[in-house]
């Protein structure tokens, strides 16, 4: 069998890159990926399949949709389409059109091949590295409301691409669930209201998004039916005409002049020229032949993930008690958060990956690990702060043959800019609140900016998000959760209760603290915590944060490969719903397209 590397390299390239074409180029264009720059697992247990399919979603009509596809002979491709479509209907405080995302892709086999589709937003071709300077400051409102904090969305162009190249169905079928929910509406619920209220003064400002997602410029009230007519009408364009029906045409000609009209930079060619990037993804060795399988850049989040499992075994987390154990966790993410201001998008410029991930540098990062102290952060050497929001939305499926996805798609702040370009339905992210605007200003969240970072036209913003997978011979966990900078530490501690043997609903139940170097804090949810921990935290040198509410919402897939057994679960934190789908309630035959 051929033996799969511990890392793969960052390629300055971006990898294969995507564009509308037709569908017998598309598919050589992968099978041409497939061969050149793919991962094989190639263990005896990769030819086995669940025979089961799963679905883990932040929202119940989300994961209706998906089960729908899979139930009509759609493939987990296919799914991930109408899960991601669904969410950009029902959750737009968290995801939508107008945003972005990372897909991590499995492809099912004798040798299980997988993919990352980079569909991060790039910052428009008229944007300057002094975009948001004013009198020599940044100005932080400017890239938070309003269009000019708008990237060029990469989400139409990414649902796209899996239908073409990856599923079984047309993407008429896909999007079909997504537009009857935005034509006929879907009900209020408790999380909408929340998160509407978060960001009520900047949803009145704008008065298309007033008029969609609030009723008479209030929160709606329970159980009041939002509905959204013209981005159905965007959904079935899409659905009908592929990458034309939102980057060209009357689409893009009514997204350029709302955007233009209201101050923002973006142009026919932005649209016309936005490409997603298949990428390889972040591949790094763990213990009983398990491999993480994790989102490379312009993710930070696969290697703060990857570093923090290489020196948590380096110090041994395994036979530490609880307590010493957080320690350990916190002392890793602390040097793998301070790393992290050397990465930037891998078009644009040349990022340490190797030398973050090799034996030499954990080598060295573990040594001068106290295990009864808290290292100071100011002792650490310096590096660049960072910024990143976070509302996000994550979800996972896999099908009865074994291919599966993570995604994890995003607005930015919750709705975004809060900015509905008029006559599309499309609302606007914010994600050019991800760049450092300088290197001193700090974003929405308090987190300055590094030079790798820096606004540049065409460029991806540095993100967290990290759709990850562990597999082996064991078995293959899906983890994946919004929370901006957050994401990392969330991720690591799941995936550390797996590691650890507990079940499966602790993964996403597990508790949460978070540490990201600067400031140099143990942020917790509350009852994180005892009081006897936290004093004897305090007691080790470590500062403790508690933080007003619970943060994350992790979604789970699990398949066993040893008893067949397959397992989904929700984060109990959010609404969403997991769901395992026997092999009766699924159709054999593929649909035709």
């Amino acid at each position: 069998m051929p033996e799969c590397p511990t890392r793969l390299p960052e390629p300055r390239t971006g990898g294969s890159v995507h564009r509308s074409t037709p569908r017998p180029l598309a598919r050589l264009r992968a099978l041409v990926f497939t061969v050149a720059a793919t991962l094989l697992l190639a263990d005896a247990a990769q030819a086995q399949a669940p025979g089961q399919a799963a679905i883990a979603t932040a929202h119940p009509l989300a994961s209706e949709a998906g089960a729908q596809i899979l139930a009509d002979g759609g493939n987990a491709f296919d799914a991930a389409v109408a899960i991601g479509a669904a969410l950009a209907v029902v959750e737009p405080y968290g995801s939508g059109m107008g945003g972005g995302g990372f897909f991590m892709l499995r492809q099912a086999g004798e040798a299980a091949t997988y993919r990352f589709l980079d569909a991060r937003e790039r910052a428009p071709l008229a944007a300057t590295s002094d975009l948001y300077l004013r009198d020599g400051k940044a100005d932080p409102r400017l890239s938070l409301d309003g269009p000019l904090a708008a990237g060029i969305p990469g989400l139409p162009a990414a649902w796209v691409q899996l239908a073409d190249d990856y599923g079984r169905l047309p993407l008429t079928a896909s999007l079909a669930p997504a537009i009857r929910l935005a034509r006929e509406g879907f009900p209020v619920d408790a999380v909408y209201r929340e998160r509407a209220g978060w960001r009520l003064d900047a949803l009145q400002r704008d008065a298309e998004s007033a008029r969609l997602f609030l009723l008479d410029g209030a929160i709606p009230p329970l159980g009041h039916r939002l509905r959204q007519p013209e981005l159905a009408d965007t959904l079935e364009r899409l659905a009908v005409e592929g990458n034309a029906g939102f980057y060209a045409g009357p689409v893009a000609e009514r997204l350029v002049a709302g955007v233009r009209k209201a101050g923002g930079i973006w142009t026919r060619e932005d649209l016309a020229r936005y490409e997603t990037v298949l990428r390889e993804p972040l591949v790094f060795a763990l213990p009983d032949e398990r491999r993480l399988i994790s989102a490379p850049l312009p993710s930070a989040g696969g290697v703060a993930i990857a570093q923090s499992l290489g020196l948590l075994e380096r110090l041994d987390w395994r036979a530490a008690p609880p307590l010493q154990r957080v320690h350990l966790v916190v002392e890793s993410l602390r040097r793998a958060y301070r790393d992290r201001g050397l990465l930037g998008d891998p078009d644009f410029i040349a990022s340490p990956v190797d030398h973050l991930l090799s034996d030499r540098h954990l080598d060295q990062l573990a040594a001068n690990v106290d295990p009864r102290r808290a290292t100071p952060s100011a002792t650490l050497p310096p590096a660049p702060r960072w910024q990143e929001g976070d509302h996000t939305t994550h979800f996972a499926v896999m099908d009865a043959d074994g291919n599966a996805v993570a995604a994890t798609v995003s607005l930015n702040l919750m709705f975004g800019a809060a900015f509905t370009v008029p006559g599309t339905g499309v609302l606007l992210n914010d994600q050019m609140d991800d760049f450092a605007a300088d290197l001193d200003a700090s974003n929405a969240y308090g987190l300055t900016g590094s030079r790798a970072n820096l606004i540049a036209p065409g460029k991806r913003p540095l993100s967290s998000m990290s759709p990850t997978f562990i597999e082996g011979p064991q078995g293959l966990a899906s983890f994946g959760t919004p929370g901006g900078s957050r994401i990392p530490s969330m991720n690591l501690l799941s995936a550390l209760a797996y590691l650890g043997g507990e079940p499966v609903p602790a993964w996403a139940a597990t508790r949460r603290y978070h540490h990201q170097y600067l400031p140099d804090v143990i942020q917790h949810e509350e009852g994180a915590f005892s009081a006897r921990e936290k004093q004897a935290l305090a007691a080790m040198g470590h500062r403790l944060e508690p933080l007003e509410r619970a943060y994350g919402n992790q979604q789970i897939i699990y398949w066993d490969k040893r008893t067949g057994a397959v397992q989904a679960t929700s984060d109990p934190r959010g609404a969403g719903e997991a769901l395992v789908i026997p092999a009766s309630d699924l159709r054999t035959a593929p649909a035709s397209r």
